[in-house]
């Protein structure tokens, strides 16, 4: 596909949308169909994609079925219609977040009408000042120690760039350069590239911390089913459940075990500071950013769906929790354990 790219405003675009990991504005694809541009392609609860015409809060979502779209906008058979061609390609896709999208969107050779529509919203960036300042503040540290104290968040050190008092940000940011083993006209560069890989982290780490309590309390729900006497003579269900909570357990550890990992190398970074420790940090990371991402859409969609069926412990009787697991919770499951073994070994970080 062609790489030429025609900008566009982004208005339209929802910040939800946007900070979404399973949802994908299409306005932002150069798709020729007007009715598709104005709709999303979303995750569905047995993680496939679907292209979700319009949703109402009294309507409902409507959603089609990729495949079904040439015979709803009468599209040839031959030659295969572009935009079908695109949407088979971005189905495949295992998150919809932007992290993932300008890893993958680029692999597959899909343009998109504006690369701003690839960052996350100003509120999101806002909302992930706690979680940033974990990891900006052994850089803060590290070039200004506890000697200036104007310098508080990784936001104060961008604006030095803008300080009026040229001599003074210049003292500071030779400093920085000495430090850093790089020129002082790298580190706007190097500034730019360190907050958005950190704030990659920090938007996973929040979805993380967003859907941990939630696989907890599914995995006593599903407990608490197996107790069940009726449910423990249905050896199929039996073996379902466990399979399901042995792969939950399995997920949750990984995931924690690759920020631990993270955390472990980016303090190990900071001994021996330079431009090239930073790359190779900055490298491994955006080696999980599929995984991390895949794994935490397909687990979002899944365990939101459950709780807005199921909002309370005791929400559901056997009959209808055996429903769920057997239908929506096993339909699909699989493809998150072949994302999470396509990943890169955690012993490769170094």
């Amino acid at each position: 596909m062609t790489d030429a790219i025609v900008e566009q405003p982004l208005d339209e675009i929802r910040d939800v949308d946007r900070d979404a990991l399973y949802i994908l504005p299409l306005s932002i694809i150069p798709l020729k169909t007007p009715a598709l541009r104005r709709a999303r392609l979303i995750k569905n609860v047995r993680l496939e994609s679907v292209v979700e015409l319009f949703d109402d809060a009294d309507t409902g979502s409507g959603q089609m079925d990729i495949e079904a779209l040439p015979n709803e906008f009468r599209w040839p058979d031959i030659p295969i219609h572009p935009d079908l061609e695109v949407l088979r390609k971005l189905a495949l896709l295992p998150s919809f977040d932007v992290y993932t999208l300008r890893i993958l969107l680029r692999e597959q050779g899909i343009a998109i009408n504006n690369y701003d529509a690839l960052k996350l919203s100003k509120q999101k960036s806002d909302e992930l000042t706690e979680y940033m300042t974990e990891f900006t503040r052994p850089l803060i540290m590290k070039i200004y120690g506890n000697d200036d104290v104007s310098i508080k968040g990784f936001e104060d050190i961008v604006a030095l760039f803008r300080e009026p008092d040229i001599k003074k940000a210049l003292g500071k940011l030779k400093i920085m350069a000495h430090r850093l083993e790089i020129k002082v006209q790298e580190i706007p560069t190097f500034l730019e590239d360190y907050g958005d890989i950190f704030l990659s982290l920090a938007y996973y780490r929040q979805c993380l911390d967003h859907i941990e309590p939630i696989v907890g309390v599914f995995l006593e729900w599903t407990e608490d089913l197996c107790r069940n006497r009726q449910v423990q003579q249905d050896a199929r269900l039996m073996e379902t459940c466990r399979v399901i909570q042995a792969m939950l357990n399995g997920l949750m550890f990984s995931l924690n075990s690759r920020f631990d990992n993270f955390d472990r190398s980016t303090k190990d970074m900071w001994k021996n500071v330079s431009a090239a420790r930073f790359r190779e940090v900055e490298r491994t990371i955006k080696g999980y950013h599929t995984t991390i991402g895949g794994v935490l859409c397909s687990l979002t969609v899944k365990l939101e769906t459950w709780a807005k069926m199921f909002p309370h412990k005791k929400s559901g009787g056997p009959a209808k929790r055996t429903e769920f697991i057997m239908s929506e919770m096993r339909r699909g499951i699989d493809k998150i354990q072949k994302i999470e073994d396509a990943a890169p070994r955690l012993a490769k970080i170094a």
